[in-house]
């Protein structure tokens, strides 16, 4: 902010091409660091504080944990890569929450994506995935709202007058944003894939879902397949007893 002050003062001087250049390429630093999630890039990494989330439900062996903000760019392009490792390897996908304080529509959008869960979870993740995929024309609160209106007229669905009267559906929205800061997520996405009775990691963080999210589940597999059985010994076959002969009794005579 310093130096934008200093590049508004009035100068005497006409500006250089190379002071003007500078700037411009200053302003454009600010906006990409705004593309980013939270307080840090997303390449630093996580350092996990509290692995409690870090846990595929009970019964799987491998699931992919995710914390993403429905305004984030980078969560958008993201979005299409897990939704296909979820489609090839058939592992559960836990979608958290975790809102960006200066976004101005993603709370919303998190609610209306909870609103729909509670009609059924495959709907609930289809609008997460259509804002994802749409992100890029949703540029306030008005437009999303559009958009969520198409979004259950194609789904012959009647939308309520007020999507959470009692503030259920926000207070989840915040424990998600909670538990993400208690796990030490600074910046979305968040990706992991974690695992249980690993011979490997229990989790690891893809940084880049487009080239390593799916050789990180191959090897989350390959750690956490049950060791293959010995075949059983086959036995030798009986041989068949010889037949004896009855003995022949002496003619009577």
């Amino acid at each position: 902010m310093f130096h934008f002050i200093c590049l508004a003062r009035p100068v005497f001087a006409p500006p250089s091409r190379t002071r003007l250049f500078f700037g411009l390429a200053a302003a454009l630093l600010v906006a990409a660091a705004g593309a980013h999630a939270q307080f840090a890039t997303p390449s630093a990494g996580t350092q996990v504080l509290d692995t409690t989330a870090l846990h595929p439900p009970a019964g799987a062996r491998v699931a992919i944990v995710e914390f993403a903000d429905m305004e984030c760019p980078a969560c958008a392009y993201a979005n299409p890569f897990v939704k296909a490792a979820v489609a090839q390897y058939k592992i559960p996908w836990i979608r958290h929450d975790f809102i960006i304080p200066y976004h101005t529509w993603s709370p919303i959008a998190a609610l209306n994506a909870r609103w729909f869960d509670s009609i059924s979870k495959a709907l609930g993740g289809e609008y997460r995935d259509q804002v994802f995929a749409n992100q890029s024309s949703i540029y306030n609160p008005d437009q999303l709202r559009q958009f969520t209106q198409k979004f259950a007229d194609e789904h012959k669905i009647k939308l309520p007058f007020a999507m959470d009267p009692q503030g259920k559906l926000a207070d989840a929205i915040k424990a998600d944003s909670e538990l993400g800061r208690r796990t030490g997520i600074t910046a979305t996405p968040a990706i992991f894939v974690v695992t249980s009775n690993s011979k490997g990691a229990p989790f690891i963080e893809v940084q880049h879902a487009d080239t390593q999210l799916f050789q990180v589940i191959d090897q989350a597999l390959a750690d956490t397949a049950s060791p293959a059985k010995p075949a059983p010994k086959a036995t030798p076959a009986k041989k068949p007893a010889a037949k004896v002969a009855p003995a022949q009794t002496p003619a009577a005579k």
